[in-house]
């Protein structure tokens, strides 16, 4: 058996339309990261913040799937119907909802998801699809204390245990368009590499191309769907 872990960066949702955070044309060239990513700046002003990820939320509307997060949910499902002897965990730094949309399950959001909110009193994560604002009630202890449920700067990454234990066990690991800059993601490669094969799949070589076995460089839309070809057979 095989065992791949995906991590999955910004790269391969931009491909879909979305824009990314980082970049030429990036969304901290237009907010400050203390101002709306930081639990300092939703304490200072929660409306700004709120409102900011209620467009996020609401821009998921407007975009799709493509190629490659279709056939990580290829790969995925090949491995639970027995056609490719193998499992594969996909590690996202993304908090859209694209791979699930796509038909994959096994997706550990590390900095959470843009579609949960999180209540500060009662610790709870709902689904969420409406805008949410500093006076809207947790739906389930109804209090006043709902968040985003994103990781901001200065918070610990979700399922780190998870994730440790997947890079420890695997076979493979792959990095789809990330940059290679941000830690903790960053360092998974250091870790998988002392006893998996590395590759990476991006448009340009990332700030750690070095330290991986394989770069295939291009759109995640083809390059992507023509690996899984190859480790699936079909």
């Amino acid at each position: 058996m095989q065992r791949i872990v995906v991590l999955t960066g910004a790269g391969i949702s931009q491909e879909s339309g979305l824009q990314t955070f980082r970049g030429e044309d990036g969304l901290w060239n237009h907010e400050r990261i203390s101002d709306i990513c930081t639990p300092e700046g939703f304490a200072r002003d929660p409306l700004r913040v709120d409102r900011f990820y209620n467009g996020l939320r609401a821009g998921l509307a407007n975009v799709r799937p493509n190629a490659a997060h279709r056939a990580l949910a290829h790969l995925e499902d090949c491995a639970a119907t027995g056609t490719w002897d193998g499992e594969v965990v996909i590690v996202t730094q993304n908090i859209d909802d694209l791979h699930e949309r796509a038909g994959s399950c096994n997706v550990v959001h590390m900095h959470g998801e843009l579609m949960r909110v999180r209540c500060t009193s009662c610790g709870a994560t709902p689904a969420w699809h409406a805008d949410c604002l500093p006076r809207t009630p947790c739906p389930h202890c109804h209090r006043p204390t709902l968040r985003p449920d994103v990781v901001w700067f200065g918070e610990i990454p979700y399922h780190m245990d998870r994730i440790e234990a997947a890079l420890q066990a695997c076979d493979l690991f792959v990095a789809i368009g990330t940059s290679g800059v941000v830690y903790p993601a960053a360092g998974f490669v250091q870790q998988a590499r002392t006893h998996a094969d590395t590759m990476e799949f991006n448009m340009e070589p990332s700030a750690g191309t070095d330290l991986f076995d394989q770069t295939m460089l291009g759109p995640a839309t083809k390059t992507v769907p023509r690996w899984v070809r190859d480790v699936t057979g079909s």
